[in-house]
C-alpha cells in the first residue's frame, strides 16, 4: 500500500511535467538536436554515405569565395526583394476592397483565398509551368493582341518573374490577416475624417495604414522568413534554370545535401541563411519604433 500511495502521490505531484513529457521529447529529438548537430556538421566535410573526414571553417570560406554560392544568395536577395513588397501590396489593395459592404463579397473572399491553400502544391506549380510555356496559356492571349509569343523560361528575367509571379498570387493568407485588422478600425475615424473633407485616398495613408501597421510589420516578417526559403515554385517551374538564374540558396541547399550527399556544405549554408534571416528580422524590429503604431503607446 505504501508504495501504492507514493507513486500516487508522485503522479499527483507531477501530473502536469508527465502532460508535456511527449511534447517535450518530440521538441528535443526533431527541434533541438537537429538544430544543434546541423551546427556541428556545418564544420565538417560530413558526406551523407562516406562520413566525416575532416573538420574546420572550409565551407564556410567556401561560400563566400563560391560564384555559385554568391550568386544563389543574390538570386535569392533579389527574389525577396520584388516578392515580399508586392505580395504586401497586393494583399492589402484586395482586403481594403473586400472590406467594403459589397455584394457577394463573402464568394470573393473565399475566391482570392483560395490560391494560399493551393499555391504551395506540386500540381499547382506544374500547371503554373504549362500556362507559361511557350504555347501555354499567357502565350495564347499574347497571341490574341498580335505580339509573338513569349519564351518566359529563356531569360533570366522572365523566369524569376514566373516564380515571383507565382508567390504573389498566393497573397491569400496575408490578405485575410490585413481584412481582419481593418475590421478593427473604427468607423467615427473616416466619418469625422469625411466631415473634414479628406478624401478616401487621404483616410486611407492617414488613418487606415497608420493604425493597421503592427499588422503591416507582423506580415512583413513572416512574409520575408518564408520568400528567404522558398523552394516548391522554382524547384518545380524552372528547376533553378536558365543557367542558374534562378537557382534560390534553398535548391542549392537541397542539391548539395541529396544531389551530391555533402551535408557538411548544406549545413553550413542553412546557417548563414539563417543568419541572413535573423539580421534581416533584427533591422525590421529595430525600424518599427520609426514606423509601426501601436495604440497603448499614448498611455505609456
Amino acid at each position: 500500500m505504501n508504495k501504492k500511495n507514493g507513486f500516487s502521490k508522485f503522479l499527483a505531484e507531477n501530473a502536469g511535467f508527465l502532460f508535456i513529457l511527449p511534447w517535450l521529447i518530440g521538441f528535443l529529438v526533431f527541434k533541438v538536436y537537429p538544430f544543434a548537430s546541423s551546427l556541428y556538421y556545418s564544420f565538417t566535410n560530413y558526406d551523407l554515405f562516406n562520413g566525416i573526414s575532416k573538420t574546420g571553417m572550409m565551407n564556410y570560406s567556401k561560400i563566400f569565395t563560391d560564384s555559385d554560392i554568391t550568386r544563389a544568395f543574390m538570386v535569392t536577395f533579389k527574389y525577396a526583394i520584388f516578392d515580399v513588397p508586392l505580395k504586401l501590396m497586393f494583399a492589402l489593395f484586395i482586403a481594403y476592397i473586400l472590406n467594403f459592404k459589397l455584394k457577394g463579397v463573402n464568394f470573393f473572399r473565399t475566391a482570392y483565398y483560395i490560391p494560399s491553400i493551393l499555391g504551395g502544391s506540386i500540381a499547382i506549380a506544374i500547371l503554373w509551368r504549362a500556362v507559361f510555356n511557350t504555347d501555354g496559356l499567357i502565350n495564347a492571349v499574347v497571341k490574341m493582341f498580335g505580339a509573338e509569343p513569349i519564351n518566359w523560361m529563356a531569360s533570366a528575367n522572365g523566369a524569376l518573374f514566373v516564380i515571383i509571379l507565382l508567390r504573389v498570387w498566393q497573397f491569400g493568407s496575408a490578405m485575410v490577416i490585413f481584412l481582419a485588422a481593418l475590421k478593427g478600425v473604427s468607423q467615427d475615424l473616416y466619418e469625422a475624417a469625411s466631415i473634414d473633407g479628406a478624401g478616401k485616398w487621404t483616410q486611407f495613408f492617414k488613418i487606415t495604414v497608420p493604425l493597421i501597421t503592427p499588422v503591416i510589420f507582423y506580415n512583413l516578417i513572416t512574409q520575408l522568413c518564408q520568400a528567404f526559403q522558398e523552394f516548391n515554385g522554382p524547384f518545380l517551374v524552372t528547376k533553378g534554370g536558365p543557367n542558374g538564374a534562378t537557382t534560390l540558396i534553398s535548391i542549392l541547399i537541397y542539391n548539395n545535401a541529396f544531389l551530391r550527399h555533402k551535408m557538411g556544405m548544406a549545413c553550413a549554408q542553412a546557417w548563414v541563411l539563417f543568419i541572413i534571416v535573423g539580421v534581416f528580422t533584427a533591422v525590421a524590429f529595430v525600424s518599427q519604433k520609426k514606423w509601426v503604431y501601436y495604440s497603448d503607446e499614448d498611455g505609456r
